[in-house]
């Protein structure tokens, strides 16, 4: 008798637990919010590239769909001037730079920086003072708020974006392969551009990116 009424009282109380679980999915299709969370989630390649308006360094505003208009390739490049990685393909190696400069003509490239303020490598001085130290001839967009990165799910700096020009994402991740001696090599950026560019079918679409983690705010 203990046993079938022990039996029974587990039964309706797993019974309970799935309908509390049943109404908090409900609650969440009903007011948009997640179950999961998904801030940081980002885009897939193949989605939408969100469109964004955002100040550099030269108090100049860039607008993504405005470039996606005009036909360009966008590049986009998540930059933190303290971040050892960005170091590393900014003053270690051109092979970056390089990279910008030899697709200048079809391709738009922009470096963003998500770091909140107080944070390392935060700041328009400081940002438009390693631009000129590094010789970097594209602007430096400042997304203090966060907005923009975890809407692309930009995770380290640096983490590189390749949207095509009808807007939808073509590459995200790595610049190059971090294990190999040689800055660049292969260059996983160049090589998606190249295949955009022709109308062809990429090789590889996602390199997990290395480097430090993106300051966003707390």
């Amino acid at each position: 008798m203990k046993t079938r009424k022990a039996s029974a009282l587990l039964s309706a109380l797993a019974a309970g637990l799935l309908a509390v679980g049943a109404v908090a999915v409900a609650h969440a299709a009903e007011t948009g919010s997640a179950v999961v969370e998904t801030a940081q989630d980002g885009i897939k390649v193949g989605d939408k590239a969100p469109d964004f308006t955002l100040t550099d360094t030269d108090g100049k505003t860039h607008t993504l769909s405005d470039y996606t208009k005009q036909g360009k390739i966008v590049v986009l490049e998540w930059f933190n001037p303290g971040c050892p990685w960005v170091v590393r393909v900014h003053e270690k190696s051109d092979a970056l730079a390089k990279t910008a400069a030899s697709h200048k003509d079809k391709v738009v490239w922009l470096a963003v920086n998500s770091g909140a303020a107080g944070k390392q490598g935060h700041g328009k001085e400081l940002n438009a003072e390693f631009k000129k130290k590094w010789n970097i001839n594209y602007p430096i967009l400042l997304d203090e708020s966060g907005k923009v990165g975890k809407s692309f799910g930009a995770k380290v700096t640096p983490h590189m974006f390749v949207i095509a020009a009808d807007g939808t994402l073509a590459y995200e991740g790595a610049f190059d392969d971090s294990k190999k001696d040689e800055i660049g090599t292969p260059n996983y950026v160049a090589d998606a551009i190249t295949a955009v560019a022709a109308g062809e079918t990429l090789k590889v679409t996602n390199k997990k990116p290395q480097g430090c983690s993106v300051k966003y705010a707390d």
